[in-house]
């Protein structure tokens, strides 16, 4: 092939990826521009007299000794606020009941139930959360799912109603402060938190798409009353992602839904290094379970272009094509444009370093560098996309999910 002939294509297919990733650049830019806007950080309140009794926490549970002591706790120190904390276990094997019980006789707070046998059609966390629902207390107003990962900070609980009552919402779920301990995981976990960040408004933002609603189970407060005029969690009953197609159900309805940051209430550690949090966190991240097919093809493209594309056409650059004419061609635009959107990836490290613990992380520098593996994130959210999870939890489900 000559050069001219070589130019024409380098050419042209610099012109179809400028065409691909122009549009999907400029939905990125309108949402990060958002970002000002957005409601401030929860903070941890003191309790006042009107809020006694007000939320039943629910747990749900299946073999996390290892994980569940913090949250146990923390809880604990949550005030008057709490009426009842039940954790429903699904016939764990691990002792996780032990625990549950030793903390019961410090506080009587606690609950220990084992919900029934799984029903088919469900999955098992909604179907834990529903049992704890129905058989949570009707006087309280607010119903509180918590994940037995995280731990609440002294105040999360009173702060966090405090907060939906003043703002006028039915349903509010936090995003955490992440803790790190690994090298691979500090690479690799934002890269894989980015692809949200991507898709949806940032946390604070109130989404007026109910399509576009974004949730975290980890700390998902609903009114009692909502919960119960939607069926509990039966509209998410074979949901792997059953806080965001609960969420969206809930908007959908006419319900105020909220998405906060909660990195000053509830820390979070989900997954023991690069591997697990590839393997458990990113079969879940696409959310295809609350989202349209065409929804999902927009997302993939969204995030192909903006996300998974940039420093490869820009090594491409560096390695195949490093003498580029200075006119504007198309390959010196395509070169601008992946260029740009480095800077941003790199620049929004800054805007996520809050919702991050990396004090006690080896390798922590390597946050810094998570921007290379966006190509692999954004890969595992196209693996997932097109698989249903046959096991969760070692829990394993039919092909009827």
């Amino acid at each position: 092939m000559t050069n001219d002939n070589a130019l024409i294509v380098e050419s042209a297919i610099s012109l179809l990826l400028l065409l691909i990733q122009v549009p999907a650049t400029a939905i990125l830019f309108s949402r990060l521009l958002k970002g000002p806007r957005r409601h401030p950080p929860i903070e941890p309140q003191q309790p006042t007299p009107e809020l006694l009794g007000r939320v039943s926490i629910v747990v749900p549970t299946l073999n996390e000794a290892l994980r569940i002591s913090p949250l146990l706790a923390g809880l604990s120190q949550q005030s008057y606020e709490v009426r009842e904390i039940m954790v429903v276990d699904s016939k764990s094997s691990d002792g996780t009941p032990d625990l549950v019980k030793a903390s019961q006789q410090k506080d009587p707070r606690f609950r220990l139930m084992t919900d029934d046998p799984l029903p088919s059609g469900w999955v098992g966390r909604p179907w834990a959360l529903h049992n704890g629902f129905l058989y949570s207390s009707e006087a309280s107003q607010w119903f509180l799912g918590l994940d037995a990962d995280i731990q609440p900070h002294p105040g999360l609980v009173a702060g966090l109603v405090k907060t939906a009552e003043a703002q006028g919402y039915d349903l509010v779920s936090l995003s955490p402060q992440f803790i790190l301990k690994y090298p691979g995981e500090c690479w690799l976990q934002p890269a894989l938190l980015m692809t949200l960040l991507y898709r949806f408004d940032p946390a604070g933002i109130n989404t007026e798409q109910p399509e576009r609603v974004m949730a975290n189970g980890q700390c998902f407060l609903c009114r009692r009353s909502v919960l119960a005029a939607v069926g509990g969690y039966s509209s998410a009953k074979s949901s792997f992602c059953d806080d965001v197609t609960l969420a969206r159900n809930i908007a959908i309805q006419g319900y105020k839904v909220g998405f906060l940051d909660g990195a000053k209430v509830l820390k979070v550690r989900m997954y023991e290094g690069a591997m697990e949090t590839w393997k458990e966190w990113g079969r879940s991240l696409d959310l295809k379970d609350a989202t349209s097919r065409s929804q999902l093809w927009g997302d993939l493209w969204l995030l192909a272009s903006v996300q998974g594309l940039p420093f490869l056409i820009v090594l491409t650059f560096l390695f195949i094509s490093p003498t580029l004419s200075y006119s504007p061609t198309p390959p010196l635009l395509l070169l601008g444009l992946n260029l740009f959107l480095l800077v941003i990836r790199f620049a929004m490290l800054i805007a996520i370093a809050p919702s991050y613990d990396r004090t006690n992380a080896k390798g922590s520098w390597l946050f810094w560098l998570s921007p290379l593996a966006d190509p692999l994130a954004v890969l595992r959210i196209f693996l997932s996309a097109f698989r249903t999870p046959r096991e969760w939890r070692g829990r394993k489900y039919s092909a009827e999910l």
